[in-house]
């Protein structure tokens, strides 16, 4: 429970802020406002012709969460599976697609670890930090090239103009404790932004203790009007227990993780004209013991980096706006267990985008890209877009996926899993069908969206005394429907006020196709999401108080169904000092997201916020 210290600090926070006056919400931003960060062509969201959902300032500060995977877990046709709280290890799905299928990106630069996908939330940047995230469901393998397979979720932040200091530290079941820090000190026409944070706990059963920090730096410079230098520097590092974390035969699993990230851009911006040239290197570190504290009895030791060279650009002209880009990058292992391995994947994008008599716009394109181990490989798509009305907004879309394998799918060799060097890269033909609305504060949207895959890459097994091992599958199907609505509305001075209000559904079906072979158990394609309904509501209390309320039912195929209640309580969020109060899994359900690790039941945590400008 929660400890005297933290109550303290509680109480303190309350009787400070209660001497501070309200201010303006500054994280309150309209949606159809918001320019969409593809890289290349830049799009405002309202006349975006894919779905896509984003997650904002306001939704960032009052979810009930601690980490990004939990308040990803609130968007709509995300499948977040968990093996601890506070995000210490996730895998994130969309629309059925394996964590291996998601595409994670930070201000556009590519996250993707060769080792596994299991590495795809090692984001090193403090949650107090990320100004709002992009989630692209559906192909995007077009935009960023391959591992868009199912979708992108797209990290941003933003450097400021003015000085400011964010601290936040909270407590709570479990011995959880954790600091936020995030600073602005531009000097002159130098932005610099400097974020931390640290969030450990003794864990919520045997085996599942965890340390995680976070180290962020960015600096950006105008050198001109025209011209602009932004660079980034990060660190995460997170050790946990591992109880059952990769396998229910060992609970005394024991993973470090460290993660580097570096990079350098410049941007020429000229009337009918933008040019972004970027370099980067992404470094993970990764320390895998099967027994705690016993290395010797099977220990890996991975390391990977990715070394990359990306040029992105568009120009207008009379036939429109013309996206273009190259990139060129190097991947390397070395393992205990994979072996020492490199491959180098470069690529190329052009795609053009009209407007037709001011209702109809038209954007297709192609990413070629090619492998050192597969040779060339495009991936052509578009979409067309019709604007019914000033709010209404039809659109349809075709794109192809692919995704080549990891080298854990490929060379893996352990107790309960072994890798198959045989597999071939996974390709899909999506088609998607939509409308969305957008006026007066409301976003609705209907999407209809099917997934045709060949040489699916699925980890399978006959029986449970066989090990888990990937295969190649054939005519596998995906198709689904999704519906969404969200309200927001300005703050007024009404002393109850329903600040946004949000519910949507998803439906997804898996069709597996095993041919001649025997009845098989696999890992992920059929314990994909099968109904998932999610309902939230922010309520305003006088000009301080704010209390959100979070709902998720989620049925995965082949498992129960099972409901989760969340609540967060904020006094004075934007005020120079503020307390919040949050509350997970309220209804103290008994549930299961990822492989056989049990997760909690009710738990709480409290604590207090500064914010100086």
């Amino acid at each position: 429970m929660l400890t005297m210290r933290t109550l303290r600090f509680i109480t303190i926070g309350l009787f400070l802020s209660h001497h501070i006056q309200a201010q303006t919400d500054t994280t309150s931003t309209s949606l159809s406002e918001i320019i969409v960060q593809e890289n290349r062509i830049q799009i405002p969201f309202s006349k975006l012709n894919r779905n896509m959902t984003i997650v904002d300032k306001l939704q960032l500060e009052t979810s009930p969460a601690r980490s990004l995977p939990e308040i990803l877990a609130f968007v709509p046709g995300l499948d977040v599976r968990q093996r601890g709280v506070t995000g210490v290890q996730a895998d994130i799905g969309i629309r059925g697609g394996s964590f291996e299928q998601t595409l994670m990106l930070l201000n556009g630069i590519k996250l993707t670890d060769p080792q596994t996908g299991h590495h795809l939330m090692n984001i090193p940047v403090p949650l107090v930090e990320i100004d709002r995230v992009e989630v692209l469901k559906g192909p995007a393998s077009r935009i960023f090239g391959q591992n868009a397979y199912a979708g992108a979720i797209n990290v941003i932040t933003k450097l400021s103009e003015e000085r400011y200091v964010k601290l936040q530290t909270y407590g709570g079941d479990f011995g959880m404790k954790g600091i936020n820090f995030a600073g602005s000190l531009p000097v002159g026409n130098y932005k610099q932004n400097l974020a931390l944070s640290y969030d450990d706990s003794d864990g919520h059963q045997y085996n599942s203790d965890y340390q995680v920090a976070n180290l962020f730096y960015e600096g950006g410079i105008d050198l001109s009007d025209k011209n602009s230098l932004r660079g980034m520097i990060s660190y995460s590092d997170r050790t946990f227990g591992a109880n059952g974390f990769y396998t229910s035969a060992f609970p005394d699993q024991w993973e470090s993780v460290q993660t580097s990230l570096a990079s350098l851009s410049h941007t020429l911006s000229l009337e009918s004209f933008k040019l972004n040239t970027r370099g980067y290197w992404r470094r993970n570190v990764d320390e895998f013991r099967l027994r705690r504290n016993e290395p010797s009895f099977f220990q890996n030791n991975h390391t990977t980096d990715v070394f990359a060279l990306e040029a992105n650009g568009s120009f207008q002209s009379d036939w429109g706006t013309t996206g273009f880009g190259l990139e060129t990058r190097k991947e390397s292992i070395e393992s205990s267990n994979l072996g020492n391995r490199e491959r180098n994947i470069s690529g190329i994008f052009l795609e053009q985008m009209i407007s037709i008599a001011q209702k109809v716009d038209l954007r297709a394109g192609i990413y070629s890209n090619y492998y050192s181990e597969y040779g060339w490989k495009h991936f052509p798509g578009a979409e067309v877009g019709f604007q019914a009305s000033k709010g209404i907004r039809i659109y349809s879309g075709y794109g192809v996926s692919y995704r080549i394998p990891t080298y854990t799918d490929l060379y893996y060799k352990g107790p309960t899993n072994i890798g198959n060097d045989q597999l071939t890269p996974e390709q899909a033909q999506n088609f998607e069908i939509g409308a969305k609305l957008n006026k007066s504060g409301i976003n609705a949207e209907l999407v209809y969206f099917l997934r045709n895959t060949d040489n699916l890459i699925e980890w399978a097994r006959t029986d449970a005394t066989q090990p888990w091992q990937p295969q190649n599958f054939n005519e596998v199907r995906f198709s689904g429907l999704e519906a969404s609505f969200n309200y927001r509305v300005n703050p007024s001075s009404s002393m109850i006020q329903v600040k946004e209000l949000m519910i949507s559904y998803n439906y997804i079906n898996a069709d597996l196709k095993q041919g001649t072979e025997p009845k098989q158990e696999t890992r992920y394609a059929l314990t994909a999401l099968k109904n998932q309904l999610i309902a939230g509501i922010l309520v305003g209390i006088g000009s301080k108080f704010e209390w959100n309320t979070k709902m998720r039912n989620v049925e995965r195929m082949n498992q129960d169904p099972y409901f989760l209640l969340d609540m967060r309580v904020d006094y004075n969020r934007i005020g120079k000092v503020g307390f919040f109060a949050e509350a997970s899994n309220i209804t103290n359900t008994d549930y299961i997201e990822a492989g056989t690790v049990q997760m909690p039941g009710r738990w709480f945590r409290a604590g207090v916020s500064l914010n100086l400008e």
